[in-house]
């Protein structure tokens, strides 16, 4: 197991941990690396029933890692989107339930991946924004499947192209998120949310996940998602995105190349 995400276990409830505090848990290539390990173990273990997905320090994730970003042929983007998609896919589609706890901050891909799980536990003060248009880009991590379908069309707009920030209230209203605690108690409250989902029958909920995944075409989706993104990584806007963010100034940009 990786220093990048912990485990521990808990009857039959096993948290992961994304662990990278000081820069603000980035799914970094090798962070998604072993958390998809870490999530396909889990799913494949009958001891474990529920699944509670966090992260260190103050923030949840801030999405994808910039110090890593750079302009680069979308076949070679695309080959690192489709890895990263594994991990939702895993989440989507694995028969165990995750429950996230989102506290502090998530961003980007952090949000795409708290969308993904079965039951999202916040608090007053924690904050979601769809960071991608920022940078140049549109989105990735399942965003275009998960998002749409916790908060609807209108509002996924909202944050995948004018970049709206909400709030953990708004995002309970909206079904961003599921469950409102407060700070401090949040981790607590999805601890009793995940042991609460352990009890059940085990192959239900697993059948539960597998039938409302069937609703729409979720590869196709997540597909044409890769390929989109893929493509805009090779752009002067993404550059310039890049550039900006490093060089805290707000970004400039042209017609697309």
């Amino acid at each position: 197991m990786s220093d990048l995400v912990l485990r521990a276990d808990a009857g039959s409830v096993r948290t992961l941990v994304l662990n990278d505090p000081d820069r603000r848990n980035p799914l970094s290539v090798a962070l998604r690396t072993h958390l998809l390990e870490e999530l396909t173990e889990a799913m494949e273990d009958p001891e474990v029933r529920a699944v509670v997905l966090t992260g260190a320090g103050a923030v949840f994730s801030a999405g994808g890692d910039l110090s890593a970003m750079r302009r680069r042929p979308a076949a070679e983007a695309l080959e690192l989107l489709e890895s990263a998609q594994a991990v939702v896919r895993t989440i989507l589609a694995g028969p165990v339930p995750v429950v996230a706890h989102v506290e502090g901050a998530a961003f980007g891909a952090g949000v795409a991946l708290a969308a993904a799980c079965d039951r999202v536990v916040t608090t007053t003060t924690t904050r979601f924004r769809a960071t991608f248009t920022g940078v140049g880009l549109s989105g990735d991590m399942g965003i275009y499947w998960s998002l749409p379908r916790r908060v609807g069309p209108a509002w996924a707009r909202r944050m995948l192209m004018f970049g709206d920030e909400v709030d953990g209230s708004r995002a309970v209203d909206i079904g961003l998120a599921d469950v409102l605690a407060e700070p401090g108690e949040a981790l607590a409250v999805t601890a009793a949310e995940a042991a609460r989902v352990a009890r059940g029958p085990r192959g239900a909920l697993a059948a539960v996940k597998d039938m409302l995944g069937t609703v729409g075409d979720r590869d196709a989706v997540l597909d044409a998602e890769a390929r989109t993104q893929s493509s805009l990584t090779d752009t002067d806007d993404f550059a310039e995105g890049v550039a900006a963010f490093r060089e805290r100034r707000a970004p400039s940009f042209g017609e697309p190349s």
